[in-house]
């Protein structure tokens, strides 16, 4: 492993690693699709067929047909994880900084794969829990207008409801992002006393649920803080119409000086026998077709 300091980039043979763990922890990259993406982003086109095909008789004439293009662009937003350790890193060989590096890369994957779900769902800054300008409007909660009421005793209804919505715009579906209220909804469902859907039971998180990928995730409805949304599902076509990536090169930064994460009860970091280490993650993302989901709200929440 390269020596680590200021600027250089975490190691590529933890960057891959670390991504899955996003996947693994994050509802829309384990729903969706993702690849690297450059620093400076990436346009991606969308192309819809406006008409049907036409069958032209011998001789016949042929009519017009039509496209439209459009183009959304996924750009990259800078994501940071900071964390004081012991400058005793400074002075261990390889073997134990690329352990501690691994370690902090392992949970700071964690921390990536909840913002990116609280700012693509929700809009915010996840520290701050607090609209962020960087993110703008690129967020489900203010793209997806098909709204779907939630009801606690018929949660299977709402999603009928939500994929009928889909449907009804000719759009596909294939995933199920839900929040842990609304799958233990899912589990109470009886007809005739028989429980409909055991495999929510006693905690369950099936992956599967009617040949659809889902995942039950508490970033669909409560945000850092303890603080809740309306929110109790998003429904639609993830595999297609949903876009992340990331860029492959991170900078890592061990800092020794100063107090560059402001905290002022830790104070100077060379006079607490401190470093700092500073991971930054650039993450993108893109929904290329709001029509394609739709959100079961609980508006008694709201």
């Amino acid at each position: 492993m390269a020596a680590v300091g200021m600027g250089t980039n975490f190691p590529p043979e933890l960057v891959e690693g670390m991504m899955n763990l996003v996947t693994g922890k994050s509802s829309l990259a384990k729903l969706s699709a993702r690849k690297p993406i450059p620093f400076t982003g990436e346009k991606l086109f969308t192309f819809n067929l406006d008409k049907e095909a036409d069958i032209v008789a011998e001789n016949g004439q042929k009519s017009a047909g039509g496209a439209t293009v459009g183009a959304v662009t996924i750009t990259p937003i800078k994501f940071e994880y900071s964390a004081r350790f012991s400058d005793e890193f400074m002075r261990a060989d390889e073997e134990y900084r690329l352990r501690v590096l691994q370690e902090f890369g392992d949970g700071a994957g964690r921390k990536f794969a909840r913002a990116l779900d609280l700012a693509a769902f929700h809009g915010v800054n996840p520290r701050t829990n607090q609209a962020s300008a960087v993110v703008g409007q690129n967020y489900f909660d203010t793209k997806v207008t098909s709204q779907i009421t939630y009801a606690e005793a018929t949660p299977d209804d709402n999603l009928d409801a939500a994929i009928a919505a889909i449907t009804g715009a000719e759009r596909d579906f294939n995933g199920i992002a839900m929040a842990p209220a609304m799958a233990s909804a899912m589990a109470q469902v009886e007809v005739n006393g028989v429980r409909q859907y055991p495999e929510f039971r006693f905690g369950g998180q099936p992956d599967r649920l009617a040949g659809m990928s889902i995942d039950i995730n508490g970033t669909v409805s409560k945000m850092p803080q303890s603080n809740n949304t309306p929110v109790m599902a998003y429904v639609g076509d993830f595999a297609n119409m949903f876009r992340w990536g990331y860029a492959t090169e991170m900078p890592v930064q061990v800092i020794e000086y100063g107090n560059p994460d402001n905290d002022a009860s830790a104070g100077d970091l060379k006079g607490s026998n401190q470093v700092l280490l500073r991971l930054e993650a650039f993450i993108g993302w893109a929904i290329l077709d709001p029509a394609s989901f739709s959100k079961i709200v609980n508006t008694a929440a709201g």
